[in-house]
């Protein structure tokens, strides 16, 4: 089967999104219906979740059916019990002799600063993200959870920009494949690796086209954090970031491998955004095996990380500028680019 560098490419997991473009908000819905072993790790000191005990080694449940992810803040959480009352319907779910109880754990991010702060991703939003639900790839940019998503933000939202939900796959060897999908909402600025370029972030006052990475255009969050004015910023800076997502994998792993390759995973969020896993940060990551292929945790863990990362430079490169909010897709001069 032909990859489309999505997490799609995971053979049994389906993905829908659901969005509210004039509240700027939404929910994206990781389904996996026959069930993958499930495992998390939050890192970021500000996370809102749901059912992530579940998750850790040595408690009863392996097996998860889905995973939200979804803006609107605490209040977004409730998406997750309508993908809830979809898999009930379909007979999904942990078999307690009296009734089927679908798995759902799920993690938000801060996007009421953007849009209308007066609606937020509810049941009825999650249940309809499960009927756009399928293994095709998901869209990217400001769709899903990634639809209110922003990056830095040390210096407000009025020189923040622009992210969204990005996805990506590798084929590892062996028919072995990893996959991830993540809403980037960062504090701080989106990193290229490859070149330690700042490709999206808090932005200095210089607003004209530039290239990517100019000098003057990006603040650099780590610089202003050293100043002044920037350790003042930060005694008021929002809650509202937050990175979360998942990896998944045919691989056939346990409940304690899985959360090793979650946490494993968290390498490739702090290669591409700068700072990470701060107090204003959520950061969340969930990881799911669907069992079918011999894999090494190790080798899975690796790339996991490597696949996080590109899921990340997706999801800045394909956002557009909305509520105010510039995208780098818009703002960056492409006849200066190389």
């Amino acid at each position: 089967m032909k990859l489309h560098n999505a997490i799609t490419d995971i053979p049994g997991i389906q993905v829908g999104h659901a969005q509210d473009l004039e509240a700027i908000t939404g929910c994206t819905v990781i389904l996996c219906p026959e069930g993958a072993i499930g495992g998390v790790d939050q890192r970021g000191g500000a996370p809102g979740t749901r059912e992530v005990d579940a998750l850790h080694p040595l408690h009863l449940v392996t097996k998860v059916h889905a995973v939200v992810l979804a803006g609107g803040s605490a209040f977004g959480l409730d998406s997750a019990s309508g993908v809830v009352r979809f898999l009930e319907e379909k007979g999904v779910g942990f078999n307690v002799q009296v009734a089927r109880v679908p798995i759902v754990p799920a993690a938000i991010l801060f996007d009421l600063g953007i849009g209308r702060a007066d609606i937020r991703p509810d049941a009825e939003m999650g249940y309809r993200a499960c009927l756009n639900a399928s293994n095709q790839p998901p869209a990217q940019g400001n769709y899903g959870a990634g639809t209110g998503a922003t990056v830095g933000k040390i210096l407000g939202i009025g020189q923040a920009m622009k992210s969204g939900i990005g996805t990506a796959s590798l084929e590892i060897g062996g028919g072995v494949r990893v996959g991830a999908i993540v809403a980037v909402n960062a504090f701080g600025d989106v990193m290229d690796p490859k070149s330690s370029e700042i490709i999206a972030g808090a932005r200095s006052a210089a607003l004209g086209p530039v290239r990517i990475g100019a000098p003057g255009y990006f603040a650099n969050t780590l610089d202003v954090m050293q100043s002044l004015a920037g350790r003042t910023a930060l005694g008021f800076a929002s809650r509202g970031n937050t990175v979360i997502g998942v990896v998944a994998t045919n691989a056939k792993l346990t409940k304690e491998d899985i959360n090793k390759v979650a946490q494993m995973a968290h390498d490739g969020l702090a290669r591409t955004i700068r700072p990470a896993h701060t107090m204003v940060d959520g950061d969340t990551i969930f990881a799911l095996a669907t069992g079918k292929r011999k894999a090494d945790v190790n080798i899975v863990g690796a790339f996991a990380a490597e696949v996080f990362a590109q899921a990340v430079l997706n999801a800045v490169h394909a956002a557009e500028s909305l509520g105010g909010v510039p995208a780098i897709s818009e703002i960056v001069d492409k006849s200066n680019l190389a």
